[in-house]
């Protein structure tokens, strides 16, 4: 396992991949298949579902099918992994969000984190965008964590853990180009005059991010590197200055 820090996370939560049961799901996921095969066939792109969960106001059950426009609800000891288009998800407890249609029915254009934590794995195709109550991140292809702390203002935080994300908080922007972990803050009020600042790397695995990779045929940049990084929320395999966060004061 990784190096990794908790702040308001259990170790459990972080670790939800490691579970036998979720193990086998992801492995039935893949061998049916994935996405494609189970539209094909009528079956849900749900992955593993733990806990009370609702879709749309109900109940979701195993079978169901998640589309975009729907809004999720995860309760306490709670979690849900889907499949959507190429975009694979895991929604921590307590959690609500909404996932926007892209060009079709089955590709996320939008999602909308109000609350919680959500980890994603995107393949390339259409640019597509978070949005937390304090910033917004324009993704390509890539793997992100993202995370609301209602206890804080709802200050929020992103995670390029790899690829190329447009940040946005504020009146600050900054490209993220990542390839182990480029961590921000969206604040709730301008520290030192900026919304947008640097953070560590928080609440979340390599491990994890890979996982839900595997699920829609994607590998992180440090699997097609061979070696991770220094993983200090800057964004580099190898050690650099804090001024090379481009959330920096230039």
């Amino acid at each position: 396992m990784t190096h990794h820090i908790l702040q308001g996370r259990s170790e459990s939560e972080v670790t939800w991949f490691q579970r036998r049961d979720t193990l086998k799901a992801a492995a039935a996921w893949v061998a049916m298949g994935g996405l494609p095969a189970a539209l094909a066939q009528q079956r849900s792109n749900v992955v593993e579902l733990v806990g009370d969960v609702l879709l749309n106001g109900r109940r979701l059950v195993p079978q169901q099918t998640i589309q975009t426009g729907d809004e999720i609800a995860t309760g306490p000891a709670s979690r849900l992994t889907f499949v959507l288009g190429n975009a694979a998800l895991h929604v921590r407890q307590n959690s609500r969000l909404t996932v926007e249609r892209g060009i079709t029915l089955h590709t996320v254009s939008l999602l909308r984190l109000l609350t919680g934590a959500v980890g994603s794995a995107f393949g390339r195709g259409p640019s597509r965008t978070i949005i937390t109550p304090t910033l917004t991140a324009g993704i390509r292809g890539t793997g992100v964590y993202t995370e609301v702390f209602p206890d804080q203002g709802n200050r929020s935080y992103f995670c390029n853990c790899y690829g190329t994300v447009d940040m946005q908080a504020g009146g600050n922007r900054a490209t993220s180009v990542s390839s182990y972990h480029q961590s921000f803050w969206g604040e709730a009020e301008p520290k030192a005059g900026r919304f947008l600042t640097p953070a560590p790397a928080l609440n979340h695995t390599d491990e994890e991010i890979e996982f839900l990779a595997g699920l829609v045929n994607q590998r992180t940049a440090w699997q097609i590197a061979g070696r991770t990084g220094v993983k200090d929320g800057r964004g580099y395999m190898e050690q650099r200055p804090p001024e090379a966060h481009p959330a920096m004061p230039r």
